[in-house]
């Protein structure tokens, strides 16, 4: 056989009832033949480095899915806290809306009474200066049926008696 007639080491072939794709890289890798191992080696460490690399994605995907947990717990807290936040308010804002409601009524109550003190005063201030203008009208009126009815001395002592008399009366 010729040089050129050798089949390639990359060529199928086929031994009895087996068939090999690829020689060379068969004898190289799976029977431990390369020189010195090189090819051996070299997958042992391109095999424990991948074990290393999927350690550190396996304990990466751990640190995560820890923090994801942490993050979740905090936001259900946040949560939590926000609705005790709300919570706080309304009841805070409805007793503050009994107590203004409860300052309203009795300031109400209180200017309702002062305005009918006033309206009391005003009443008893009116009866008071109708009671004077009605003594002033009764003692003029006496006066001028005395002055007309009884003269002299006596006359103005009855006058003056008379005077008083409704004066003290009416007032």
């Amino acid at each position: 056989m010729q040089a050129n007639d050798a089949p390639s080491p990359f060529s199928p072939v086929t031994i009895g009832p087996l068939t090999l794709r690829n020689r060379f890289i068969k004898s190289a890798t799976n029977e431990g033949k390369a020189k010195g191992g090189v090819v051996t080696k070299a997958l042992d460490h391109r095999a424990d480095r991948i074990k290393a690399e999927l350690d550190d994605a396996r304990r990466l995907k751990d640190e995560a899915a820890k923090l994801v947990a942490e993050y979740r717990e905090r936001r259900a807290s946040a949560e939590r806290e926000a609705q005790e936040i709300v919570t706080s308010a309304k009841a805070d804002a409805e007793r503050i809306a009994t107590e203004a409601k409860a300052r309203m009524e009795d300031f109400v109550a209180r200017r309702t009474k002062a305005a009918e003190s006033k309206i009391a005063q005003a009443e008893t201030q009116a009866i008071a200066d109708v009671r004077a203008a009605a003594a002033e009208a009764a003692a003029s009126a006496a006066a001028a049926i005395m002055t007309q009815s009884v003269k002299g001395p006596v006359a103005d002592d009855l006058i003056a008696k008379g005077i008083q008399d409704v004066r003290s009366k009416l007032n």
